[in-house]
């Protein structure tokens, strides 16, 4: 299912995917309220800094979601706990999440559904250590900070998990990523556990290096359009509309690099330079990654076998209290209908 790049947005990367000119069906009438123009009422996306992520800011840049006859209030996050917060309590309609955050969120009782994969973590997910660190075990009784409950804290309890150790052997500190990030590049840390672009910043303190990343765990962070229950209830339309523009944002920044990738290096804060550095450390998804990764499965690369066993990880590390039922968080429809209109179905 990794077979193509964040960053290499040429043939290897993107072969066979066209150019899709609003695949949106037309509005129908009998999933919206009578009366109602659901065209004029903004979807209001929250999304934030993660390289699989970012596109979504050359299509707000670019007039894609236009093109695709959604009206979309794309609104950025610094912290990425906020955005999921924003959509658990009903403030978006739309968020970029992981799906062991959504899981998180559906065992606290929000009704949130997946409708699209934008990526894997294939690296850029980091457990950045001191010089003197050489081992997972080297973190016994050691300071390390990741934003609590997210992804990055997940990660470290994988690797704490593979080395027989869990977060009680050591003095863990919840902190914001991009604080967490800064907090260990100015060497009050021992360990920090940070995403991209926040790697670039915490690699900066002389000595550091990454223990063990995402790469390590094949499947286990795939980031994903997610939305709310009512979305997919009331507006179908719309949210079909954002899965064509996701698509036809990446076919946009296949034929346009340069000033895609300025308008993404903008927004994560970093130099066009350090933006391609994250090439090997996303997969971006095809649609026909896509429609793998909705399918049964017995392993990782299929999404509900993964939220079976990420669920099943999240209470035993104690980070929901009961696992929540995963059955209905995902909804192929919409990638399925994009597919058959482009001809991938």
């Amino acid at each position: 299912m990794r077979i193509r790049k964040l960053l290499s947005w040429g043939v290897a990367f993107l072969f066979g995917l066209v150019v899709v000119v609003s695949c949106a069906p037309n509005p129908g009438t009998d999933s919206a309220t009578p009366g109602t123009d659901t065209a004029a009422e903004p979807v209001v996306m929250g999304f934030s800094a993660w390289p699989g992520w970012i596109p979504w800011q050359v299509a707000d840049e670019e007039g894609l979601f236009e093109q695709n006859n959604v009206n979309v209030e794309l609104t950025w996050f610094d912290g990425y706990l906020d955005s999921i917060n924003a959509l658990a309590s009903g403030q978006l309609d739309a968020n970029t999440q992981t799906l062991n955050d959504t899981i998180s969120s559906v065992a606290a009782g929000s009704d949130q559904v997946i409708v699209l994969v934008n990526d894997n973590s294939t690296g850029n997910d980091m457990i950045i250590a001191s010089e003197e660190i050489n081992s997972v075990e080297d973190l016994r009784g050691k300071r390390v900070a990741a934003e609590e409950g997210t992804v990055d804290h997940f990660l470290l309890l994988l690797g704490l998990k593979d080395a027989g150790m869990t977060q009680a052997d050591i003095d863990f500190q919840p902190l914001e990523t991009g604080a967490a990030a800064a907090a260990f590049a100015a060497g009050q840390l021992d360990a920090v556990g940070v995403f991209a672009p926040f790697t670039t910043q915490a690699l900066e303190r002389p000595g550091s290096k990454p223990l063990f990343t995402s790469a390590d765990y094949p499947g286990s962070i795939p980031d994903h359009l997610v939305v709310t229950r009512q979305m997919i209830d009331e507006r179908p339309e719309d949210v079909q509309a954002l899965v064509n523009t996701w698509f036809a944002t990446l076919e946009f920044i296949e034929g346009n690099q340069d000033k895609a990738f300025d308008t993404m290096s903008k927004r994560a804060g970093v130099t066009v330079d350090e933006y391609k550095e994250y090439d090997q450390g996303t997969t971006i998804f095809s649609i026909e990654d896509n429609l793998k990764a909705f399918e049964a499965g017995s392993d990782m690369s299929s999404l509900p076998y993964a939220a079976e066993q990420i669920s099943q990880f999240l209470v035993e590390s104690e980070l929901v209290q009961e696992a929540p039922d995963v059955s209905n968080i995902f909804d192929d429809r919409f990638i399925k209908a994009y597919a058959e209109q482009a001809g991938k179905g």
